[in-house]
């Protein structure tokens, strides 16, 4: 009987407040992790559309606007569901440690995290106002909420990653796939000042965002080969760890692909170089599914450079027959090499060489 069964189930005999022990259920299992995943999309949304507001002239220089309603509605929701399950799990007879769900430990640090970046965060808008352009992503209290809600939104990965026994189908997946989704899309958030569909790499245009002079076209390196590597660690460490059902590479791709387009949408050409990325990222799936790195560590080796190998030249099909690119040749074809060998190396980390007996 699988783990998450379970949890589910009646399944332990429990102490109850006089000492007396009686079986009971335990709140955890797939059903909560659905409602987890459902409430922290609605945080995560509510990040971005704070965003879309800052970038769209939408926000004044107070704290209290309709943007951060949302988004800490979406906090204060996750910040429920986690303390309603340890209360119940407790008046059930569990012990404290145990009332808190498997793989949500760190949830509850996250939600800690986030509380305490709020405060400072309004602390630091009344102190020094609101946050400009870039500074946005970079201002010490932003950065601690972000680290709250990467703990936060992860608790479902977290916790499919502990049952022993879940097998590679969407059913038992499914819930660890949409919390792998929903933080890389947090992640992207945080890069949308460098992700290549946001900031139009090499594109003809004004602008500090198009990357112009050599200064911006080293961020612009820069700024593709930390996108990479983001994107494709999280997924590969996934794949180290479960064989991925068709369409969950693509779905997790898709949606930080959509969120940059989103969050600082422009003009039409951002959807189709987001469209030039969504494309391979079906390709990816499909090598990703038959590479089986669970099974075969070594695969992750060619695996791992082929994410931004697809990804951007997928892009650069769209952007050089469409508009062009303002860079060289040396320039844009090496924000798909630099990017790729990154990436190369980074599978080594995943899945080192083995050792000599």
């Amino acid at each position: 009987m699988s783990e998450t069964v379970l949890q589910d189930s009646v399944v332990t005999a429990a102490t109850g407040p006089h000492g007396s022990r009686y079986q009971t259920k335990r709140v955890a299992g797939l059903q909560y992790d659905w409602l987890i995943n459902l409430l922290c999309a609605i945080f995560v949304a509510g990040l971005y559309l704070d965003g879309w507001a800052h970038n769209h002239g939408r926000v004044d220089e107070s704290f209290f606007t309709l943007w951060h309603a949302f988004f800490y509605s979406g906090y204060l929701l996750v910040a429920i569901a986690f303390g309603a399950a340890v209360v119940v799990n407790r008046t059930r007879g569990y012990t404290l440690s145990l009332s808190v769900p498997d793989g949500y430990r760190l949830t509850g640090v996250g939600l800690f995290v986030f509380a305490a970046g709020g405060v400072g965060d309004m602390v630091w808008h009344i102190l020094f106002g609101i946050e400009e352009g870039a500074e946005a992503l970079f201002s010490p209290t932003h950065i601690m909420l972000g680290l709250g809600i990467g703990l936060t939104v992860t608790g479902p990965l977290r916790a499919a990653w502990n049952r022993r026994d879940a097998s590679g189908n969407w059913r038992d997946l499914a819930p660890a796939v949409a919390s792998l989704g929903t933080f890389l899309a947090a992640l992207t958030f945080f890069m949308m000042f460098f992700f290549p569909v946001t900031v139009l790499l090499g594109t003809p245009g004004t602008g500090s965002g198009y990357f112009r002079d050599d200064v911006g076209k080293v961020a612009g390196m820069v700024g593709a080969t930390i996108t990479a590597a983001v994107l494709t660690g999280p997924l590969l460490l996934t794949l180290r760890r479960w064989r991925l059902p068709l369409g969950a590479v693509s779905s997790v791709l898709w949606l930080s692909i959509l969120g940059a387009t989103i969050v600082d949408y422009e003009r039409p050409l951002m959807i189709w170089l987001a469209l030039g990325m969504a494309v391979p990222a079906v390709a990816l799936d499909y090598l990703a599914w038959r590479a089986r790195p669970s099974e075969n560590p070594d695969s992750v080796r060619w695996l791992a450079p082929a994410f931004p190998l697809l990804l951007y030249g997928g892009y650069y099909a769209v952007l050089i027959p469409t508009v062009g690119s303002t860079w060289s040749v040396h320039m844009w074809t090496s924000t798909i090499v630099i990017p790729t060998v990154a990436c190369w190396l980074l599978s080594f980390l995943l899945a080192p060489p083995h050792l000599p007996e």
